[in-house]
């Protein structure tokens, strides 16, 4: 049964009681909530994703609530709990539902350790997956959005999850985090993508969440060899340049965007190194998203990719 089988009232009443167990990806989350706007969210951008049955097991137990004191209240706030213990500082209450989305990368990104996680976006197409590791204001997002809305499978925006034994991406496909011009650019470039209301005033500024394809959540068990590892970088009025990296290069700077190489010690060195020499990578600078989607439709993988080789150097 997916989300969207329930109604809004039902979705609300089982949030507020129970829970839901939301299955995302290879993950599923414990949910519960009495905020109105999160529910909402919720039944919007997750209407297509698996729920599994009730007290079953979860990787995540997680709950978003009012504080209790005059906050509750006064300037209202939203707590993000994880096993019953607040992990941030309050939000206000227009920000609930990004918090939830924060919160959910929060508890991947320091929990789950048979993945060397790269802070990267990552789509597919083909068979093959691009990773796009990159700092805030890159572009990195706004590019995922247009890919996955022009044929491109969504398997993150925000986390690259790369198997440590064999060397293949883990889908995670949730909604697409975009901020302040991309929101309308991204709206403008595909009218009929579903979005979030937007959230001013945030740490990131102005936020909004586009619902992932329904494809890339059907999808979300198929895990998929890396191919090509891409720098992005959005320069206004830019030629859209694709340039090769030497991948001494494109090692460090991906290690530099990985959440838990140093932790994983020789196995991530080795499953970095294999990433490494697995992938075509490149720098890539862009303007018009046209233009960056013609370009990586011509994207070409490596002639070999001998997947049989991974799992003995390991």
């Amino acid at each position: 049964m997916n989300v969207s089988a329930l109604t809004p009232s039902e979705l609300k009443l089982r949030l507020k009681t129970a829970g839901i167990y939301l299955q995302t990806g290879s993950f599923t989350t414990h949910l519960k909530t009495t905020i109105p706007s999160v529910a909402e969210g919720i039944g919007l951008l997750y209407a297509d994703y698996p729920l599994v049955e009730q007290d079953c097991f979860a990787d995540f137990h997680i709950s978003l609530t009012r504080p209790r004191n005059l906050r509750r209240w006064f300037k209202p706030q939203a707590l993000f709990l994880f096993d019953g213990n607040t992990i941030f500082k309050p939000l206000p209450l227009d920000q609930a539902f990004p918090m939830l989305e924060w919160g959910l990368n929060w508890c991947v990104s320091t929990h789950v350790n048979h993945c060397l996680m790269i802070h990267a976006a990552v789509v597919e197409k083909g068979g093959f997956a691009a990773i796009m590791p990159a700092p805030p204001g890159s572009g990195k997002s706004t590019l995922c959005a247009a890919l996955v809305n022009r044929g491109w499978r969504l398997l993150s925006d925000e986390l690259a999850l790369i198997r440590v034994s064999d060397g293949k991406l883990i889908p995670l496909p949730r909604p697409v985090s975009l901020k302040n011009e991309s929101i309308e650019i991204i709206r403008r470039y595909e009218p009929n993508a579903i979005f979030s209301r937007k959230v001013a005033d945030t740490i990131k500024g102005t936020v909004a969440h586009m619902k992932a394809p329904a494809d890339s959540i059907a999808r979300a068990a198929e895990a998929v060899q890396l191919a090509w590892v891409i720098f992005p970088k959005y320069q206004a009025g830019a030629t859209a340049c694709l340039e090769t990296l030497p991948q001494s290069r494109a090692f460090m700077r991906v290690a530099d965007n990985s959440f838990n190489y140093s932790l994983l010690g020789l196995q991530g060195f080795k499953a970095m190194t294999n990433l490494i020499d697995a992938s075509l990578c490149y720098d890539f600078t862009y303007s018009k998203l046209d233009d960056a989607i013609e370009i990586f439709g011509a994207l070409k993988p490596q002639a070999s990719h001998n997947n049989h080789t991974y799992a003995n150097e390991l």
